[in-house]
């Protein structure tokens, strides 16, 4: 079992940079493969990022390759995305989930934190 969550969401104006950071309980948090999705009004939920166990493997979606970068330190049980040069079209609350594969299926994940609201002004 593994519990997730979420911080540093927050407004920030177009151009710039946010943090988010996801805090892991449970033993075998090392274990999973990470992924960051998120999800607008009216909007389903959508991949941004995932990152294997042992960090050395990630991949993006192709609306922020370049911009986001995802990283986790295991001892600290903790991942997190980078966020920059943020568009408001990034306006989203941003989930991580836990799954056993390094993937962009929303299906292969099988724990979820709440979320954090990331709003991105003009």
């Amino acid at each position: 079992q593994v519990q997730l969550v979420e911080s540093g969401g927050g407004l920030v104006q177009a151009g710039g940079s946010l943090r988010l950071s996801c805090a892991a309980s449970g033993r075998t948090f090392s274990s999973y493969a990470m992924g960051w999705f998120r999800q607008a009004p009216g909007k389903e939920r959508e991949f941004v990022a995932a990152i294997n166990w042992s960090g050395d493997y990630t991949t993006y979606a192709d609306s922020v390759k370049g911009r986001f970068t995802i990283s986790r330190d295991n001892a600290k049980k903790t991942v997190y995305l980078q966020m920059n040069s943020l568009k408001t079209e990034d306006t989203a609350v941003y989930h991580c989930a836990a799954g056993g594969t390094t993937v962009q299926d929303i299906g292969a994940y099988d724990y979820w934190g709440q979320g954090t609201q990331v709003t991105v002004s003009s």
